[in-house]
């Protein structure tokens, strides 16, 4: 079994990654100084798995080897698996700030490893899927590699589905099947740190149907490869000079193109099965969706300190409404990780289909559906209402806060330090440390971005609904209804004679 990676070992295996990353009309390698941010991210998830009194939360054994690995490349073998990936997103979150995501190759490996189970067991299986997987999986675990999740197709015209498309790479697709592999073409979007991931896991976007079979595709690629360009946006919190920070993360997103990319048959885990591509990129959104009982509670965490310490600064902490504002914040991220909680505690080697679980996969456990989307719902549709609640507290102050120059220059610093004092028995070094952290969380692009994801990553809020309503036994909770009140009971329905 390979050695766990430290902090330093990473970054020196990104040093020797090829170039295929592009960003503002230049091409970067992976240490250029504007990815310092991203990669101390994935950087920290390694710290954290040296320290031996975070061992239980950050390293498992793998039911492969029974060897010693990070949890993050684990396979969830029971309940207690799912409740320690809950726990330890969100220790790992509050450590840096941010999102983690890491979590994309973790959620995409657990996904995958459930549906090339089942894909390989069909008589009509065009390669050892499970086996192709388990291969990788091996690597992936005795390696401690990183791996990103490209599931969201371009899209095209909305209303359309992938085979009605004027244009077939809105979607990514097997345009060639070969005796050595397959050769696909697309375009996967919103890829979280693809470009600090040594794997990317591709896989379909929604559910498919007959006719649509080379949009049926998952596969693994090296994120590096020379056969694909990753055209990046970075969004990085601008540099401190002065005040710095405890910790400084970044945020990058690729749009990855595929354009007639060779993918061997040993890395592919799907490849034509409509039905199990849908069950697949379901799979993956529950999985990702129950993460989020983790990191966004840890956000919660980081948003009620920011709160909190706001209203300590402009002296209105007794306010009555202050108290109201806490206290909602607190129940948005308690209740997020109790449901998540709940999911993981009612996991199963199941799936719902039609409101009913089903044995699926080799035994691996998966959350359940309807309390991980519930609590997905519930942190994803509060982002706003939470960013309202910090600016109510904070006033105008974040958006017109003084460049940090104008914080220290000569002829500006005693008057800047005089008239943003707040607090008379905080050191206005604090003071202002306090608002350049509020306003990074708050105002700036690198924010912004931060709650658009908390919005839409995972499924759009009406995704876990449709979710929610689709799997949950409604017509149960109506005949509760129909006993108490001496209704009839609902008609059965008769199918038609053939």
């Amino acid at each position: 079994m390979g050695k766990l990676r430290t902090r330093e070992t990473y970054i020196e295996a990104l040093s020797k990654m090829n170039d295929n990353l592009y960003c503002n009309g230049e091409k970067l390698n992976r240490l250029d100084p504007r990815l310092e941010g991203c990669i101390n991210v994935l950087a920290k998830s390694y710290e954290l798995a040296q320290d031996p009194e975070l061992a239980d939360l950050f390293l498992a054994k793998s039911h492969l080897s029974g060897e010693t690995i990070n949890r993050f490349n684990h396979i969830h073998q029971s309940t207690d698996d799912l409740h320690k990936k809950q726990d330890m997103t969100r220790y790992y979150c509050n450590q840096i700030g941010t999102c983690c995501r890491r979590c994309m190759g973790t959620d995409a490996a657990n996904a995958v490893n459930a549906v090339s189970y089942e894909a390989q067991n069909r008589p009509t299986a065009k390669t050892a899927y499970y086996d192709n997987f388990l291969k990788w999986l091996k690597n992936f675990q005795e390696n401690d590699l990183v791996a990103s999740c490209a599931q969201t197709d371009v899209k095209g015209e909305r209303l359309k589905r992938p085979s009605e498309q004027l244009d077939p790479d809105q979607y990514v697709h097997v345009v060639e099947e070969r005796e050595d592999g397959i050769v696909v073409s697309g375009c996967k979007v919103h890829i979280s740190e693809a470009i600090v991931s040594d794997e990317i896991i591709v896989m379909p976007t929604r559910s498919l149907v007959k006719g649509e079979e080379a949009y049926a595709v998952s596969f693994a690629i090296p994120s590096d490869s020379p056969d694909i360009k990753q055209v990046v946006h970075i969004r990085d919190l601008r540099k401190r000079e002065h005040f710095q920070k405890g910790f400084t993360p970044g945020y990058s997103d690729s749009y990855i193109i595929f354009d007639k990319t060779f993918i061997p048959w040993e890395r592919v885990f799907l490849c034509g099965e409509t039905d199990l591509g849908g069950i697949l990129a379901l799979l993956f959104s529950l999985f990702h969706r129950h993460s989020y009982s983790g990191c966004k509670p840890a956000t919660l965490d980081y948003t009620i300190g920011l709160a909190s310490l706001a209203a300590e600064i402009n002296g209105i902490k007794k306010a009555k409404h202050v108290k109201k504002i806490l206290s909602d914040l607190i129940m948005i991220g308690e209740l997020g990780y109790a449901a998540g909680y709940t999911a993981s505690d009612l996991g199963k080697p199941e799936v719902s289909i039609g409101g009913k679980s089903v044995p699926f996969g080799p035994g691996s456990y998966i959350p359940n559906v309807i309390y991980s989307n519930v609590g997905r719902c519930l942190s994803g549709e509060n982002v706003w209402h939470e960013m309202e609640m910090l600016c109510d507290l904070s006033g105008g102050l974040p958006a017109t806060f003084p460049y940090e120059r104008d914080l220290t220059a000569p002829e500006t610093k005693a008057y800047m330090e005089k008239y943003l004092n707040r607090h008379p028995d905080m050191d206005i070094e604090d003071q202002i440390k306090f608002w350049l952290q509020f306003s990074d969380f708050t105002v700036s692009s690198a924010g912004a971005t931060t709650s658009y994801g908390a919005y839409h990553g995972g499924g759009s809020p009406i995704m876990e609904q449709i979710a929610i309503t689709s799997q949950y036994d409604i017509k149960a909770r109506e005949n509760i209804v129909r006993k108490l009140a001496g209704m009839s009971p609902a008609a059965k329905k008769v199918k038609a004679a053939e």
